[in-house]
């Protein structure tokens, strides 16, 4: 049934080794920092299936387990365990961990259809199929957004083994990645490429590193961007984990600094550097914008800077590293029929939307109201084409719901497994139409059990975001759709908490001042959850200019859902709904 699965996926690997291109469908990641083990699959959609081959640089008396975990824990994991003895004799057998990291066989076994070949004395390859959904209680669910891939080494007896003291590690990707169309490349077309250039990456486990350029003379004409894709140095595949191409947004005269170095310390006439034109994560394909659209880039004003920021993962802290890794865009001067363009969803970058320390999930919700894109939206609406979701360092999941008229509307998009290391612009598996008077809501989960203080939105990474960059066409003046607590009900939180609590707070002092303040407990944590739940709220609603749409926009109510989108339903659903009815 898998049979081309395997052939495709087989023919890459040698490929692989020759140098050559993937096929489309098929998808590469290195597991490992060093990238002796890779990952590669392909997706069966109609059948819910995907196809996984691994290359594992493992002796003859060695076992390989790969797997799945909600955050990259080898505990509470779902694997598929590669044996083979020294006679040639090989299995993959389906297992999970516990909460201590303890080994068990599964009984129901899931990993199907194995096929492997020794292709050196110290190189296996298999392969093996397995659904999204299994059905089992054990087993992981593969589905959109990020996935935690977990792999580990072993030899000897399998079962009752303990994972987590073993060789072994994770990676991020995501797995279900929809379809696009091809760009090929015309004689309108030039491509610009922004490398790291031969940096000497430092011996530290996690490293930004930024390097600012100038743009060519051409971008004085305006061009759209239509494709991108990242350019990583031969052998450092382990070590990139993820990179962005920001555009400066000065004047096209404005001197910006050629700064090269850690992000960390980048001068301030360089934090205007940070319009997002491309995103790359490990593991993800060539970004191709829809034939309809592309991003304007260029122009008599268009700022003449952009910066490469690139996020090294160095978990060895070796000092040997060079890496030239970087961004390729392309660029036509033959204009597409509609400017693509990017709102940004999410809570403003204020402090009155704050996190208690000490809650391993507390929510923060933002809206883009009805008041907003009835007054920003033409008539036909916007087609969202791909999003990027984004929180700083405690956020844990993000999802944007789409609602019209009280009708909840399928999910715009979500990542129940999201990490701030891995971010990446992706695109929806279908666009998605967003009429006038539609309501968008961001809801962001956060873990800051590890914080022992109040955890502030604003711009710092210690302080927290909930974003999501939605990109779309045709562009409008829309560019901002935000929202937080209005001011007079957080004011009389504080005077309340100060006048029945005896808390050092106030509406006349600073609000952080008071949120740190708050000696916290489970019954303030509720109120304040309650308070961000039901309390009006302030929202921007903003033009690329910066100027508000007209309206009142300072103590908005969220409208009510008449009818909530129906839970999902998953294939297991219907095997037990046959087996009810094989009853009767």
């Amino acid at each position: 049934m898998k049979k081309w699965l395997v052939v495709v996926v087989s023919s890459w690997v040698l490929a692989l080794v020759r140098g050559s291109e993937a096929p489309p469908g098929v998808y590469v990641l290195p597991l490992d920092p060093q990238a002796k083990h890779h990952f590669f699959w392909t997706l069966d959609y109609v059948d819910s299936t995907i196809q996984i081959e691994v290359q594992a640089s493992i002796s003859n008396n060695n076992w390989f387990g790969v797997g799945f975990s909600d955050r990259g824990e080898r505990t509470n994991a779902d694997w598929c365990i590669f044996v083979s003895d020294k006679t040639g004799r090989a299995r993959i057998l389906d297992a999970w961990t516990d909460d201590k990291c303890l080994l068990t066989i599964d009984q129901s076994q899931d990993c199907q259809g194995l096929r492997h070949t020794r292709t050196s004395s110290n190189t296996s390859r298999f392969s093996f199929y397995r659904k999204f959904d299994t059905c089992e209680p054990q087993d992981y669910i593969i589905e959109r957004g990020t996935t935690h891939i977990v792999w580990t080494v072993g030899e000897g007896r399998i079962d009752g083994r303990n994972l987590c003291s073993l060789e072994g590690g994770f990676t991020r990707t995501e797995l279900l990645k929809p379809p696009s169309q091809g760009f090929i490349p015309g004689e309108e077309s030039w491509h610009l490429t922004v490398t790291a250039g031969g940096v000497s990456v430092p011996s530290s486990d996690t490293t930004y590193y930024c390097k600012v350029t100038k743009l060519p003379q051409q971008l004085i004409n305006k061009h759209h961007l239509v494709q991108f894709e990242a350019v990583v140095t031969k052998g450092n595949e382990g070590l990139v984990h993820h990179m962005e191409l920001f555009h400066c947004e000065a004047d096209r005269d404005a001197a910006i600094p050629l700064y090269r170095g850690n992000c960390e310390k980048k001068p301030k006439s360089v934090e205007v550097c940070k319009k997002v034109m491309a995103a790359w994560a490990m593991g993800a394909t060539p970004f191709i914008y829809p034939l309809e659209a592309g991003l304007p880039i260029g122009g008599s004003n268009y700022g003449s800077y952009a910066m490469l920021e690139v996020h090294y993962n160095n978990p060895e802290m070796r000092a040997d590293w060079v890496d030239d890794s970087g961004l390729r865009v392309y660029l036509t001067k033959k204009l597409r029929a509609n400017d693509a363009a990017v709102i940004e969803l999410g809570l403003e970058y204020t402090d009155k939307m704050a996190i208690p320390p000490k809650q391993p999930s507390f929510q923060l919700s933002a809206s883009c109201l009805p008041q907003c894109t009835g007054v920003s939206l033409p008539e036909g609406g916007i087609k969202v084409f791909a999003s990027q979701l984004h929180t700083h360092l405690t956020g844990i999941r993000v999802e944007t719901h789409h609602y019209r008229n009280g009708l909840e509307l399928p999910l715009l998009n979500q990542d129940k497994h999201y990490s701030t290391h891995f971010q990446e612009i992706r695109l929806l598996p279908q666009p998605v139409n967003v009429l006038p008077g539609d309501w968008l809501e961001t809801k962001c989960l956060y873990d800051t059990a590890s914080r022992e203080n109040i955890t502030l939105g604003g711009y710092a990474i210690s302080d927290e975001m909930c974003v999501n960059y939605i990109y779309y066409f045709p562009s409008t003046e829309l560019e901002v759709c935000k929202s937080s607590i209005s001011d007079q009900p957080l004011a009389d939180y504080f005077d309340t908490l100060h006048k029945f609590e005896d808390q050092a707070t106030g509406s006349q002092l600073p609000i952080s001042q008071s949120y740190k303040a708050i000696e916290w407990n489970p019954l303030r944590v509720e109120v304040l959850n309650k308070l961000y739940e039901e309390a009006p709220m302030y929202m921007q609603c903003n033009m690329s200019s910066g100027s508000r749409f007209p309206g009142d926009w300072t103590a908005l109510h969220r409208p009510s859902i008449t009818t909530p989108l129906p839970k999902e339903k998953r294939q297991c659903d219907d095997i037990k709904e046959e087996k009810v009815n094989d009853l009767y």
